[in-house]
């Protein structure tokens, strides 16, 4: 793929940060891209969501804000909302790359990252949305064990240039407004990872695998 190319991409994400933290990299290096983010969450939040929108200026991007629910205990959703949700807010069905979140987050763990993934693959595959590839989010935490890094052999790895990350972390940390010592701003990554998918089919099968891995865990 020529990331330099013109191209109409969607970002879909749960929450305000998560399209700087995990992509805004990779954004913010394709000036040409007509990005549109689609976040689910927090719309009615007065503090984070106008700061979303200011993100999205300096992203050279355009957005929408859902109101899926973001409560701390993070019961799940049905997931005909969420579907229905990111159909409402997309402006179009067609697009030729989706970056989201992975089926099993980013870390540690986040249910509405997982539900968000899970409902963009499920969209895709059913026909509903079309893009000529996917892009999910590459990190890990270790269970815990660190704070979350990019997979460094996930399908795409790039190193971040130093003007680059320094913006995406001034979106975090001024922007934003977390502190330096936040989890968010300890964790805003220096490379950018991604899972590619050339076709629903196979992001469908990956989604299938990894929900019966979870379903086992779940039993054992």
């Amino acid at each position: 793929m020529d990331w330099k190319k013109s191209k109409n991409v969607a970002v879909i994400v749960a929450h305000p940060d998560d399209e700087t933290l995990w992509a805004g990299g990779t954004i913010l290096s394709n000036p040409s891209w007509n990005t549109f983010v689609v976040c689910l969450c927090r719309g009615n939040d007065t503090d984070r969501a106008p700061k979303f929108y200011e993100t999205l200026k300096i992203l050279k991007s355009e957005g929408i804000m859902g109101n899926l629910d973001d409560d701390p205990e993070q019961n799940p959703l049905v997931e005909n909302e969420i579907e229905r949700t990111i159909m409402e807010l997309l402006p179009s069905q067609d697009f030729d790359l989706i970056i989201t979140h992975n089926p099993a987050g980013e870390y540690t763990k986040h249910l509405r990252h997982e539900e968000t993934s899970s409902a963009v693959i499920k969209l895709w595959h059913a026909g509903k949305i079309s893009s000529n590839e996917l892009w999910t989010f590459a990190y890990e935490d270790g269970n815990k064990m660190y704070y979350p890094k990019p997979i460094e052999n996930a399908n795409l790895y790039s190193k971040l240039t130093r003007r680059i990350w320094l913006k995406k972390y001034s979106i975090i940390t001024q922007t934003y407004g977390f502190k330096n010592n936040s989890f968010e701003a300890k964790t805003t990554p220096k490379a950018e990872a991604f899972w590619r998918f050339a076709n629903p089919y196979e992001a469908e099968e990956w989604l299938n695998q990894f929900e019966a891995f979870k379903m086992i865990s779940f039993n054992s």
